[in-house]
Protein backbone atom coordinates (compact mmCIF):
# COMPACT_ATOMS: atom_id res chain seq x y z
CA UNK A 1 0.00 0.00 0.00
CA UNK A 2 2.53 2.27 0.81
CA UNK A 3 4.76 1.61 -2.68
CA UNK A 4 1.72 2.34 -4.30
CA UNK A 5 1.22 5.33 -2.69
CA UNK A 6 4.79 6.89 -3.01
CA UNK A 7 4.33 5.80 -6.46
CA UNK A 8 0.94 7.60 -7.20
CA UNK A 9 2.43 10.55 -5.28
CA UNK A 10 5.64 11.04 -6.82
CA UNK A 11 6.14 14.24 -9.00
CA UNK A 12 5.73 12.97 -12.76
CA UNK A 13 9.69 13.82 -14.50
CA UNK A 14 9.00 16.70 -17.40
CA UNK A 15 10.43 16.08 -19.94
CA UNK A 16 12.01 19.46 -21.84
CA UNK A 17 11.22 20.18 -25.75
CA UNK A 18 12.39 22.38 -28.11
CA UNK A 19 15.63 23.41 -28.72
CA UNK A 20 18.35 22.89 -26.38
CA UNK A 21 22.52 23.08 -26.02
CA UNK A 22 24.71 25.34 -28.29
CA UNK A 23 21.64 25.80 -30.94
CA UNK A 24 19.18 26.83 -28.37
CA UNK A 25 22.07 29.05 -27.06
CA UNK A 26 23.08 30.89 -30.64
CA UNK A 27 19.19 31.44 -31.25
CA UNK A 28 18.98 33.06 -27.78
CA UNK A 29 21.85 35.08 -27.83
CA UNK A 30 20.82 36.78 -31.34
CA UNK A 31 17.28 36.89 -30.72
CA UNK A 32 17.84 40.46 -31.57
CA UNK A 33 18.92 39.71 -34.99
CA UNK A 34 16.61 37.08 -35.66
CA UNK A 35 13.53 39.35 -34.87
CA UNK A 36 14.86 41.79 -37.27
CA UNK A 37 15.53 39.31 -39.86
CA UNK A 38 12.43 37.75 -39.66
CA UNK A 39 10.65 41.09 -39.76
CA UNK A 40 13.20 41.74 -42.98
CA UNK A 41 11.54 38.50 -44.13
CA UNK A 42 7.66 39.23 -43.57
CA UNK A 43 8.48 42.82 -45.25
CA UNK A 44 9.84 41.58 -48.47
CA UNK A 45 7.73 38.84 -49.00
CA UNK A 46 4.45 40.61 -48.29
CA UNK A 47 6.09 43.25 -51.20
CA UNK A 48 6.72 40.24 -53.48
CA UNK A 49 3.04 38.74 -53.00
CA UNK A 50 1.72 42.61 -53.33
CA UNK A 51 3.76 42.82 -56.76
CA UNK A 52 2.64 39.70 -57.73
CA UNK A 53 -1.28 40.88 -57.71
CA UNK A 54 -0.29 44.00 -59.76
CA UNK A 55 1.92 42.32 -62.15
CA UNK A 56 -0.50 42.14 -65.14
CA UNK A 57 -1.73 45.58 -64.82
CA UNK A 58 2.00 47.23 -64.50
CA UNK A 59 2.68 44.54 -67.90
CA UNK A 60 -0.28 46.39 -69.68
CA UNK A 61 1.43 50.00 -68.51
CA UNK A 62 4.72 48.65 -70.98
CA UNK A 63 2.38 47.98 -74.16
CA UNK A 64 0.55 50.14 -76.74
CA UNK A 65 -2.63 51.33 -76.28
CA UNK A 66 -5.34 52.67 -78.04
CA UNK A 67 -7.76 55.96 -78.23
CA UNK A 68 -10.18 56.73 -77.36
CA UNK A 69 -11.26 52.64 -77.37
CA UNK A 70 -9.82 49.46 -77.57
CA UNK A 71 -8.73 48.54 -81.15
CA UNK A 72 -7.11 45.40 -83.13
CA UNK A 73 -6.68 44.13 -79.64
CA UNK A 74 -5.05 46.95 -77.91
CA UNK A 75 -6.38 47.94 -74.94
CA UNK A 76 -7.97 51.59 -74.12
CA UNK A 77 -5.22 54.09 -73.23
CA UNK A 78 -7.86 55.41 -70.24
CA UNK A 79 -7.71 51.63 -68.71
CA UNK A 80 -4.09 51.75 -68.10
CA UNK A 81 -2.57 53.33 -64.88
CA UNK A 82 0.72 54.46 -65.41
CA UNK A 83 1.25 54.90 -61.47
CA UNK A 84 0.90 51.19 -61.12
CA UNK A 85 3.71 50.31 -63.27
CA UNK A 86 5.97 53.16 -61.48
CA UNK A 87 5.32 51.79 -58.30
CA UNK A 88 5.81 47.78 -59.66
CA UNK A 89 9.02 49.14 -61.30
CA UNK A 90 10.81 50.95 -58.21
CA UNK A 91 9.59 47.97 -55.72
CA UNK A 92 10.54 45.07 -57.78
CA UNK A 93 14.32 46.80 -57.98
CA UNK A 94 14.27 47.99 -54.40
CA UNK A 95 14.20 44.50 -53.34
CA UNK A 96 16.39 43.05 -55.94
CA UNK A 97 19.29 45.51 -54.76
CA UNK A 98 18.12 44.99 -51.13
CA UNK A 99 18.34 41.30 -51.75
CA UNK A 100 22.09 41.56 -53.52
CA UNK A 101 23.09 43.40 -50.49
CA UNK A 102 22.43 41.05 -47.51
CA UNK A 103 25.90 39.61 -47.79
CA UNK A 104 27.38 43.16 -45.77
CA UNK A 105 25.14 43.83 -43.09
CA UNK A 106 25.63 39.57 -43.01
CA UNK A 107 29.69 39.75 -42.58
CA UNK A 108 29.35 43.01 -40.49
CA UNK A 109 27.36 40.92 -38.30
CA UNK A 110 28.93 37.42 -38.30
CA UNK A 111 32.23 39.36 -37.52
CA UNK A 112 31.52 42.05 -34.76
CA UNK A 113 28.91 39.91 -32.99
CA UNK A 114 28.46 36.29 -33.70
CA UNK A 115 32.11 35.73 -33.49
CA UNK A 116 34.31 38.63 -31.96
CA UNK A 117 32.09 40.49 -29.31
CA UNK A 118 32.08 36.84 -27.47
CA UNK A 119 35.53 36.61 -27.83
CA UNK A 120 36.34 39.73 -26.37
CA UNK A 121 34.09 39.85 -23.52
CA UNK A 122 34.95 36.25 -22.52
CA UNK A 123 32.15 34.93 -23.03
CA UNK A 124 32.97 32.22 -25.83
CA UNK A 125 36.29 31.17 -23.10
CA UNK A 126 33.33 30.13 -20.39
CA UNK A 127 31.52 28.21 -22.99
CA UNK A 128 34.90 26.26 -23.47
CA UNK A 129 35.81 25.86 -19.91
CA UNK A 130 32.57 23.27 -19.72
CA UNK A 131 31.45 20.83 -21.82
CA UNK A 132 31.93 23.23 -25.48
CA UNK A 133 34.95 22.52 -27.21
CA UNK A 134 36.32 25.55 -29.07
CA UNK A 135 35.41 23.98 -32.46
CA UNK A 136 31.96 22.66 -31.71
CA UNK A 137 30.86 25.96 -30.72
CA UNK A 138 32.74 27.43 -33.82
CA UNK A 139 30.30 24.74 -35.94
CA UNK A 140 27.08 25.92 -34.05
CA UNK A 141 28.15 29.24 -34.48
CA UNK A 142 28.05 29.05 -38.30
CA UNK A 143 25.72 25.98 -39.18
CA UNK A 144 22.63 28.05 -37.41
CA UNK A 145 22.90 30.90 -39.07
CA UNK A 146 23.93 29.02 -42.77
CA UNK A 147 20.73 27.47 -42.31
CA UNK A 148 18.74 30.77 -41.50
CA UNK A 149 20.02 32.13 -44.33
CA UNK A 150 20.15 29.60 -46.77
CA UNK A 151 16.47 29.34 -45.98
CA UNK A 152 15.78 32.63 -45.80
CA UNK A 153 17.19 34.13 -48.80
CA UNK A 154 16.24 31.00 -51.23
CA UNK A 155 12.33 31.49 -50.16
CA UNK A 156 12.60 35.32 -50.60
CA UNK A 157 14.18 34.51 -54.51
CA UNK A 158 11.84 31.72 -55.11
CA UNK A 159 9.07 34.13 -54.29
CA UNK A 160 10.60 36.87 -56.47
CA UNK A 161 10.62 35.07 -59.54
CA UNK A 162 6.89 34.10 -59.27
CA UNK A 163 6.10 37.98 -58.96
CA UNK A 164 8.55 38.44 -61.67
CA UNK A 165 6.71 36.04 -63.82
CA UNK A 166 9.33 36.56 -66.36
CA UNK A 167 9.20 40.12 -67.11
CA UNK A 168 10.90 42.20 -69.34
CA UNK A 169 13.89 44.40 -69.31
CA UNK A 170 11.67 47.59 -69.35
CA UNK A 171 9.96 46.19 -65.48
CA UNK A 172 12.45 43.78 -63.85
CA UNK A 173 15.75 45.01 -65.85
CA UNK A 174 17.34 43.59 -68.23
CA UNK A 175 19.42 39.63 -66.74
CA UNK A 176 22.70 41.19 -66.65
CA UNK A 177 22.05 43.97 -64.36
CA UNK A 178 23.96 43.46 -61.46
CA UNK A 179 20.96 43.58 -58.69
CA UNK A 180 18.73 41.44 -60.84
CA UNK A 181 21.55 38.61 -62.02
CA UNK A 182 22.09 38.24 -58.18
CA UNK A 183 18.44 37.43 -56.97
CA UNK A 184 17.33 35.18 -60.02
CA UNK A 185 19.62 32.44 -59.43
CA UNK A 186 21.78 30.61 -56.74
CA UNK A 187 24.35 33.50 -56.28
CA UNK A 188 21.45 34.96 -54.40
CA UNK A 189 22.24 32.38 -51.46
CA UNK A 190 25.99 31.88 -52.01
CA UNK A 191 26.51 35.44 -51.27
CA UNK A 192 25.40 35.74 -47.88
CA UNK A 193 27.27 32.57 -47.31
CA UNK A 194 30.57 33.60 -48.36
CA UNK A 195 29.75 37.11 -45.86
CA UNK A 196 28.90 34.85 -43.11
CA UNK A 197 32.17 33.07 -43.58
CA UNK A 198 34.76 36.03 -44.23
CA UNK A 199 33.01 37.86 -41.32
CA UNK A 200 33.74 34.68 -38.81
CA UNK A 201 37.22 34.80 -40.12
CA UNK A 202 37.68 38.27 -39.68
CA UNK A 203 36.33 38.01 -35.68
CA UNK A 204 38.42 35.40 -35.08
CA UNK A 205 41.32 37.58 -36.71
CA UNK A 206 40.61 40.86 -35.08
CA UNK A 207 38.50 39.32 -31.64
CA UNK A 208 37.27 42.51 -31.14
CA UNK A 209 33.55 43.57 -32.18
CA UNK A 210 34.17 46.22 -33.81
CA UNK A 211 37.13 46.14 -35.84
CA UNK A 212 35.83 42.81 -37.15
CA UNK A 213 32.60 44.45 -38.25
CA UNK A 214 34.97 46.61 -40.38
CA UNK A 215 37.33 44.18 -41.75
CA UNK A 216 34.23 41.83 -42.90
CA UNK A 217 32.35 44.61 -44.28
CA UNK A 218 35.23 45.50 -46.05
CA UNK A 219 36.38 41.54 -47.62
CA UNK A 220 33.00 41.30 -48.77
CA UNK A 221 32.88 44.42 -50.71
CA UNK A 222 36.23 43.51 -52.42
CA UNK A 223 34.95 40.34 -53.02
CA UNK A 224 31.21 42.08 -54.69
CA UNK A 225 33.39 44.56 -56.32
CA UNK A 226 35.68 41.81 -58.25
CA UNK A 227 33.08 39.63 -58.97
CA UNK A 228 31.01 42.21 -60.62
CA UNK A 229 34.02 43.93 -62.86
CA UNK A 230 35.11 40.47 -63.52
CA UNK A 231 31.70 38.68 -64.16
CA UNK A 232 31.49 38.43 -67.48
CA UNK A 233 34.71 36.64 -68.06
CA UNK A 234 33.60 33.96 -66.57
CA UNK A 235 32.23 31.86 -69.45
CA UNK A 236 33.77 32.64 -73.48
CA UNK A 237 31.66 34.97 -74.86
CA UNK A 238 30.49 34.65 -78.48
CA UNK A 239 31.81 36.49 -81.48
CA UNK A 240 29.47 37.24 -83.98
CA UNK A 241 30.95 38.89 -87.62
CA UNK A 242 29.07 39.62 -90.30
CA UNK A 243 30.52 42.18 -93.10
CA UNK A 244 27.33 43.99 -93.98
CA UNK A 245 26.51 44.82 -90.47
CA UNK A 246 24.05 43.68 -88.31
CA UNK A 247 21.76 44.43 -84.98
CA UNK A 248 22.43 42.58 -81.20
CA UNK A 249 18.96 42.07 -79.35
CA UNK A 250 18.51 43.91 -76.28
CA UNK A 251 19.18 40.55 -74.67
CA UNK A 252 22.66 40.32 -75.52
CA UNK A 253 25.49 41.27 -73.10
CA UNK A 254 27.65 43.43 -75.62
CA UNK A 255 30.85 43.54 -74.54
CA UNK A 256 32.74 44.47 -77.26
CA UNK A 257 32.27 45.91 -80.72
CA UNK A 258 33.23 47.88 -83.77
CA UNK A 259 32.17 51.58 -84.98
CA UNK A 260 29.97 49.76 -87.80
CA UNK A 261 28.82 46.83 -85.71
CA UNK A 262 30.60 44.25 -88.21
CA UNK A 263 32.05 42.24 -85.19
CA UNK A 264 30.38 42.04 -81.84
CA UNK A 265 31.81 40.02 -78.86
CA UNK A 266 28.91 39.24 -76.23
CA UNK A 267 26.90 37.00 -74.14
CA UNK A 268 24.27 35.78 -75.44
CA UNK A 269 20.60 35.37 -72.97
CA UNK A 270 21.65 31.99 -73.03
CA UNK A 271 24.76 31.97 -70.68
CA UNK A 272 23.08 33.21 -67.86
CA UNK A 273 22.76 29.87 -66.30
CA UNK A 274 27.14 29.02 -66.92
CA UNK A 275 27.61 32.34 -65.47
CA UNK A 276 25.58 32.13 -62.52
CA UNK A 277 26.79 27.93 -62.18
CA UNK A 278 30.47 29.40 -62.23
CA UNK A 279 29.98 32.53 -59.74
CA UNK A 280 28.19 30.49 -57.32
CA UNK A 281 31.01 28.08 -57.33
CA UNK A 282 33.62 30.84 -56.67
CA UNK A 283 31.47 32.16 -53.85
CA UNK A 284 31.16 28.72 -52.54
CA UNK A 285 34.59 28.17 -52.53
CA UNK A 286 35.30 31.05 -50.84
CA UNK A 287 33.22 29.83 -48.22
CA UNK A 288 34.69 27.28 -47.50
CA UNK A 289 38.38 28.50 -47.88
CA UNK A 290 37.36 31.16 -44.94
CA UNK A 291 36.03 28.26 -42.77
CA UNK A 292 38.61 25.87 -43.20
CA UNK A 293 41.16 29.05 -41.88
CA UNK A 294 38.54 29.82 -38.88
CA UNK A 295 38.77 26.43 -37.37
CA UNK A 296 42.99 26.25 -38.36
CA UNK A 297 43.03 29.53 -36.61
CA UNK A 298 41.11 28.62 -33.55
CA UNK A 299 42.59 25.79 -33.03
CA UNK A 300 45.99 27.02 -33.50
CA UNK A 301 45.38 29.87 -30.64
CA UNK A 302 44.40 27.54 -28.36
CA UNK A 303 46.39 26.22 -25.54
Amino acid sequence: MTTALSAATAPATRTRRGPSGLVWTVLRLHRTALVFGGLALAVASGCLVWMYAIGDEARRGMGGCAEPVAVEGLPSCASIDAATTDTYTFFIGLLATSLSFVIFPVAAWSGGALIARELENGTAQLAWTQSVTPARWLAAKLAVPAVLLTTGTGGVALLNLWARQHDGPDLGGDWYYSDVFIVTGPTVVAYPLAGLALGALAGLLWRRALPAAGVGFAATLLLYNVLERYRADLWPTVTRVEPGGFELPRSAWQRGWNDGLTRATYHPRSHFWPLQYVETGILLAVAAVATFAAFRLLRRRMP
